[in-house]
């Protein structure tokens, strides 16, 4: 621990700053979502009265209540049997062999179509005839009284029975019969014959033939009963609590079922609270992960301060507060997370620091969004909410371009509206559920305001950035290079030399810097307000001498080095007093970086052999930009062209070569990220730009020259 304390206190303070913004950001995303995660649980006993109404914070199955359903499920399904169409036919054959045996015994019995005069021996020796021609299975079941009560009847009416008959004992033994109901069928055959208009000397002995006819054809199968309960079962759908879903109401009787779902869900359970709460701590991690690397990506390309620092947090401050607010007063039917502005954080964060910054911020604000949003429902995200803050946030990103002023900020709010209102109609139609004009309209309402909003606070916070953290924005750098600026016009008036040196100067410093990928607007306002020092003693500095005599032919050499080396930091002073921001106090104090006054350190040189070189050098410090590294390389090329007779291309080239090398042997580019590359893209717009400028002054050969 203490080795760590130790390593701690000597780290830089770049990642002291970084680690302390981490650690309070992390703070301040856990306590604005844990809320949302962490879920309140209960001492509730079983029996007692609820005090409030209680949601569900989950979507859990209820394993115990889908057993029991599942078991109601395959209990209630019957048994499955196979009905024995072999035992149907066989029974059906019976019958039929019977009532055709008589009829055969009949006709054989008949001579010419008269029976015997003796009906008692005639009836007899056909039931004799009649059992030595039927089944053996028919003859020990059924009597002989039964035989001789069928040949009684007329065949015409035992014709009619025997359909009768036959077609009630299909009937039945087609369903099935089993041991349990064959009773029931007996009496379901023997209820059609009862009620029937067969002869009533008939209706005995067919009674007789259907018990006789009806057994058990139906068995019970196994392998089928089982197969249809797996199938029941497979069906069964599991009770499932869903989050939100009202487990009790407040004042409602808390049974045992009530009692075990809360105790399912976990609300009487306070250790089951701690995972949700480690899952967003691993979230939160996450996001300021990705946020510590984009800030280190940000420092090392010299974009990033102490400053911008405070600012991302203030910005996310204000925007995750934003969330939480509207998210107190949203419900499911109030969807109002459409109305938060949140598109702020990203058009506050692409002005004041870079665009892939803000894109990044964005998407993180969205997932936190998604959490904020989430009805407090631990498990769960508003995707809902996460893909429109999305959109909305990507979209102010995207249509801020081209910011010459503050209305470029309300013009990017309306094409927020536009992107707003589509993703509110995508969601609107995307839905499964039935939605109203009134939906449409006051959901698309939501939409065009949150744009809107987002617009307005913008313009009204950009101030307070640029002013009370000194950012500095292109519109405070636009307004900055106005020229009704006072120290602006204080050089237009006083040091008109220097005013045009300066606006030349700013033109290739722009050029140049945009060239390599630095920040031409703030080189070109630093480098009109670079030489605001010479306004102190505008006539000792030559483009501001017209028509009199040079000062420093009167002075000595050491006067007249000491009057040029203070302008840097005589105008350092100036714009400090005049809040200038501290860019353009930092071009002006480095643009000489410790270069060495030439002209005057020769002079006395000439009188005094011993004079030392550091009394002829400006203090610094080095400039420690590209924007004024290039700035200084531009102040010198533009005054060294400026006093060329005649500045050919040839000329042009050479000189700014001449100064670049200089510079760079000098060493004053040692301090300032510029490399060898850009230094040469530098070089060569540098010549472009002064050979476009100083075309029409090239005087070429004529022909009597040659």
């Amino acid at each position: 621990m203490k080795k760590f304390l130790h390593n701690f206190i000597h780290l830089q303070p770049k990642w002291v700053m970084i680690i302390l913004a981490l650690i309070l950001l992390g703070a301040f995303f856990f306590l604005m979502t844990v809320n949302n995660v962490y879920t309140e649980t209960y001492n509730i006993e079983r029996f007692s009265d609820a005090k409030e109404t209680i949601r569900s914070p989950i979507t859990i199955e209820n394993k115990q209540e889908t057993k029991r359903k599942t078991r109601e499920t395959v209990q209630a399904v019957e048994d499955r049997y196979n009905i024995s169409t072999e035992i149907t036919k066989e029974r059906l054959s019976y019958i039929g062999e019977i009532f055709d045996a008589i009829a055969k015994v009949e006709k054989d019995t008949s001579v010419n179509g008269i029976e015997n005069s003796d009906s008692l021996v005639s009836s007899q020796e056909k039931v004799q005839q009649l059992k030595q021609i039927l089944s053996p299975e028919i003859t020990d079941k059924l009597d002989d009284g039964l035989f001789y009560k069928l040949l009684d009847i007329k065949a015409s009416k035992r014709q009619e029975g025997k359909k009768l008959l036959l077609s009630s004992l299909e009937n039945v033994l087609k369903d099935g019969v089993r041991t349990e109901n064959i009773q029931r069928a007996e009496s379901d055959v023997t209820q059609s014959i009862k009620y029937s208009s067969l002869d009533k000397r008939l209706k005995e002995p067919l009674k007789k033939l259907s018990k006789f006819a009806i057994v058990e054809n139906s068995f019970f199968d196994v392998e089928k009963t089982m197969e249809a309960r797996k199938e029941a079962a497979s069906n069964v759908e599991p009770v499932v609590i869903r989050a939100g879903e009202i487990i009790v109401r407040e004042g409602q009787t808390i049974t045992d079922g009530i009692y075990e779902e809360l105790k399912l869900i976990g609300l009487l359970n306070q250790e089951r609270n701690v995972f949700p709460v480690i899952g967003l701590v691993l979230l939160i991690l996450l996001i300021i992960t990705v946020i510590g690397s984009e800030i280190n990506h940000l420092y090392r390309e010299n974009q990033m301060d102490n400053r911008k620092i405070a600012a991302v947090l203030m910005i996310s401050f204000i925007v995750i507060v934003l969330m939480k607010v509207v998210s107190l007063f949203t419900t499911t039917e109030n969807l109002l997370f459409f109305a938060v502005p949140v598109a702020t954080g990203g058009l506050l964060i692409k002005q004041l620091i870079q665009e892939r910054f803000a894109i990044v911020l964005s998407i993180l604000y969205a997932i936190l969004g998604s959490v904020i949003f989430n009805g407090e429902l631990p498990g769960t995200l508003n995707i809902e909410a996460g893909i429109y803050f999305f959109f909305s946030q990507m979209a102010g990103i995207i249509f801020l371009v081209n910011v010459k002023d503050r209305l470029a900020v309300i013009k990017a709010g309306a094409g927020m509206a536009v992107i707003n209102v589509i993703t509110v109609l995508l969601f609107l139609f995307l839905s499964f559920e039935k939605y109203s004009y009134a939906d449409l309209i006051i959901q698309s309402a939501y939409g065009v305001s949150a744009a809107l909003l987002s617009a307005v606070l913008t313009i009204g916070l950009l101030p307070f950035f640029e002013t009370g953290l000194g950012i500095l924005s292109d519109i405070k750098l636009l307004s900055l290079a106005s020229p009704n600026q006072p120290l602006l016009r204080k050089i237009l008036t006083e040091a008109p030399g220097t005013y045009h040196h300066s606006v030349m100067v700013a033109n290739l410093s722009e050029t140049a810097c945009e060239a390599i990928g630095a920040n031409g607007l703030l080189a070109r306002v630093g480098a009109y307000y670079h030489d605001i020092g010479k306004t102190i003693r505008p006539h000792y500095f030559i483009e501001n001498q017209v028509s009199i005599k040079n000062p420093h032919d009167l002075i000595e050499p050491l006067q007249s080095a000491e009057i040029i080396i203070s302008h840097p930091y005589d105008g350092a002073e100036m714009l400090k007093e005049h809040k200038m921001p501290e860019e353009i106090i930092d071009i002006a104090k480095q643009h000489h970086g410790t270069t060495l006054l030439q002209y005057f350190y020769q002079m006395e040189k000439k009188v005094n052999e011993e004079v030392k070189e550091e009394l002829f050098r400006y203090p610094g410090p080095k400039p420690q930009t590209k924007e004024a590294a290039v700035i200084s390389i531009c102040d010198s090329v533009e005054a060294a062209v400026r006093s060329l007779k005649e500045p050919t291309k040839e000329k042009i080239d050479e000189i700014v070569g001449s100064i670049v090398n200089s510079r760079l042997m000098d060493g004053q580019l040692n301090e300032c990220d510029l490399t060898l590359s850009e230094l040469d893209t530098v070089h060569q717009t540098i010549c472009e730009t002064l050979k476009g400028i100083f075309h029409s002054r090239i005087k070429y050969p004529t022909k009597e020259a040659t």
